[in-house]
């Protein structure tokens, strides 16, 4: 049984090799695959055939190369016949989208929250899952597996949320409750996976990558809260209980004056100091109105200030923002965290790594919770 079970696990293995090589070489043909990987070629073969019946990969029509024997055949992700879904759950809202194997958004539903109550969050969420499949099941696609994003921090391995502040949940078996909740809607054998909101974001920018990505990763989700996602050594950085990326709380010191990240940088801060809604802050700050671009301003070389802690801890090649606040990262607000970021660093001999916007802007927690799905799946190990 041992080795049988071995076998099996090594087979997967060898499977999602193939997948990661292809899916960063579109157009490997089986040979090259076997050259690469030192597998035989007709252990290729019958991996990659495997693969194709599954959805997994296509074949583009064979390359003459002018020499004698079988000519090669390209081999690209299959992006027709699979969908992976993303849930990500706000205070607010919920969002599910549906992917393909390259993160392109297929099918995508938000619905507001009416309650905060566990039970009546799972069950919203579960029919919106419900929904989302049965669309993806009409367009003739296969749904893999469905990743979550959740507010608070959450146990890599036991799926386990620890505390959501702004639920009021603690300890709640999230993972556990939302597949019991699949079952009894209908939904079997379709595998769930569950992580922090800003850690899922991060993966978002690996998995979906056209290109390899430069590690450590670093995301800062800014929402409401502030969050954190670290991508290191082909994995997400979780740490001993969910806990990394609990950034929110930091205690951010700018001219003298100290705050922690949520109450200088959270929206939700932010606008409260005006005394008005997100949404009337955003378009105040859109709108260029002196008060609430002053406060933005504060806003941004409060980020800077964080930016510079995070990439003193952690070090990254590459920072990302993301999340609602990042709506407002114009060029003329990228500048400014920019400018004190430089400001935060002088004198220092090395510079601070390039910082972009997340290239699924307000999707980036859904499309993430997809790319945790496929990274479930292409990194077995």
């Amino acid at each position: 049984m041992a080795i049988a079970g071995d076998q099996s696990f090594l087979k997967n293995i060898n499977r999602m090799a193939l997948i990661r090589l292809i899916r960063g070489e579109p157009g490997l043909s089986r040979a090259d695959l076997s050259e690469v990987t030192g597998l035989t070629k007709s252990t290729v073969s019958q991996l990659v055939q495997e693969l194709i019946d599954e959805g997994w990969l296509t074949e583009d029509e064979a390359l003459a190369t002018g020499s004698i024997g079988r000519r090669p055949t390209p081999l690209r992700l299959d992006t027709e016949r699979l969908a992976l879904l993303g849930v990500d759950v706000t205070v607010n809202a919920i969002e599910v989208v549906a992917t393909n194997l390259t993160g392109d958004v297929i099918v995508s539903r938000v619905r507001k929250l009416s309650t905060r109550d566990l039970d009546g969050v799972v069950a919203e969420v579960v029919a919106l899952i419900a929904e989302v499949v049965t669309a993806v099941s009409a367009m003739g696609r296969r749904t893999l597996g469905v990743g979550v994003g959740v507010p608070g921090p959450v146990h890599a391995s036991s799926g386990v949320l620890h505390y959501s502040p702004n639920f009021g949940w603690k300890d709640v078996p999230m993972r556990e409750v939302l597949r019991k909740a699949l079952v009894a809607h209908g939904l079997h054998d379709l595998p769930i996976f569950v992580q922090r909101r800003s850690g899922i974001a991060a993966l978002g920018e690996v998995e979906f990558s056209c290109d390899d990505v430069d590690e450590p990763l670093l995301f800062i989700h800014l929402g409401s809260n502030i969050g954190a996602g670290v991508f290191i050594s082909g994995r997400l950085l979780s740490g001993h209980g969910g806990f990394a990326g609990d950034v929110g709380n930091q205690q951010l010191v700018l001219n003298g004056r100290t705050a922690s990240a949520n109450a200088s940088i959270g929206m939700a801060a932010m606008a409260g100091r005006l005394g008005v809604s997100e949404e009337i802050f955003f378009s105040r700050v859109q709108a260029g109105e002196p008060e609430a671009t002053a406060v933005a301003r504060e806003g941004a070389q409060f980020l800077a200030v964080l930016i510079h802690n995070l990439w003193a801890t952690f070090d990254p090649a590459h920072i990302v923002l993301g999340g609602g606040v990042a709506r407002m990262l114009t060029p003329g607000w990228l500048a400014e965290v920019e400018a004190e970021l430089k400001n935060q660093v002088q004198g220092s001999l090395v510079k601070p790594p390039p910082v972009t916007v997340a290239r699924f802007g307000l999707q980036a927690v859904a499309v993430g919770a997809t790319a945790l799905v496929l990274h479930q799946f292409v990194r077995p190990v």
